[in-house]
């Protein structure tokens, strides 16, 4: 999965620091699409010494080993020879490796710097909390944490058969049923009323698979298997869905690429059948 860079490791503790020459920058458009070079597969980003600019311009997200990658103001504009703009989307087709994920998960620190540059509270400017991941209020000193939404991937078993669906909109290929916790509810209770609302289908016998992290939606994914009960007849809900249909383990087509928690769980049923 995306998450999988070993023996890499991210190191996501926050810490002040100021970028050096070598350190790697992430610049996001205002659309949210990333400045990357990519060359035979492999994804690479501008260096500090590349995009001039005062001390203290650019915040420190994490590092992967020794490599530290640092986030450019948002607003900064720069053009470089041999990069271009591209959506995570596009990149999850073209890419893979540490880079990738670093680019993800940038990509969820990007979004919550944006969407929070105003105190929700009283209307204040934020500014970086001086001692931890945070943002905090000049006006009401209110603090503020990076969001992180859960989200449940579910693997519904009937006998030899794995219930396979596609969005109506965005990604195209084979997919679980998927969506949001709401407050108030544990992710087991996610999971029955996630099937129930997209298939019409009751399950039980519900277990915890893995889980991922998944930046471009600033989610944290929680896979589960379950079991559905008979008659298992699917009432599909065409406003979520475009396809819903039992498939035998033989004839899951899996998606393109090795990233998501969903194509792990499908490539799982297809190889080991009962979960």
């Amino acid at each position: 999965m995306i998450q999988d860079i070993a023996p890499s490791r991210l190191n996501i503790a926050y810490a002040p620091e100021i970028p050096c020459a070598e350190d790697t920058v992430l610049l996001f458009d205002e659309t949210g699409r990333l400045c990357v070079r990519i060359q035979g597969g492999a994804l690479s980003f501008p260096a500090s010494r590349d995009i001039p600019m005062p001390d203290g311009g650019m915040t420190y997200l994490f590092s992967v080993d020794h490599v530290r990658f640092f986030l450019a103001p948002q607003g900064t504009e720069v053009r470089l020879p041999g990069y271009e703009y591209k959506t995570l989307r596009e990149l999850r087709e073209l890419a893979a490796g540490r880079n990738l994920f670093a680019a993800f998960t940038a990509y969820h620190l990007w979004k919550w710097y944006r969407d929070n540059c105003r105190c929700g509270r009283c209307g204040g400017g934020n500014e970086p909390h001086p001692a931890e991941r945070a943002l905090r209020c000049r006006q009401c000193g209110h603090v503020i944490y990076p969001r992180i939404n859960p989200a449940v991937i579910v693997g519904v078993i009937r006998g030899d058969c794995l219930l396979i669906t596609r969005y109506r909109t965005g990604y195209a290929h084979n997919a679980l049923v998927a969506g949001f916790a709401e407050i108030g509810e544990t992710l087991e209770q996610t999971v029955q009323r996630e099937v129930m609302e997209e298939t019409g289908i009751r399950v039980k016998n519900i277990r915890y698979y893995r889980s991922q992290p998944w930046g471009i939606a600033q989610d944290l994914l929680v896979g589960f298997f379950c079991e559905a009960e008979e008659p298992a007849e699917i009432r599909m809900d065409p406003r979520e869905l475009k396809y819903a249909e039992w498939v035998s383990r033989e004839e899951i087509v899996l998606q393109p690429t090795d990233l998501s928690l969903t194509n792990d769980m499908m490539k799982f049923f297809k190889r080991n059948g009962k979960v």
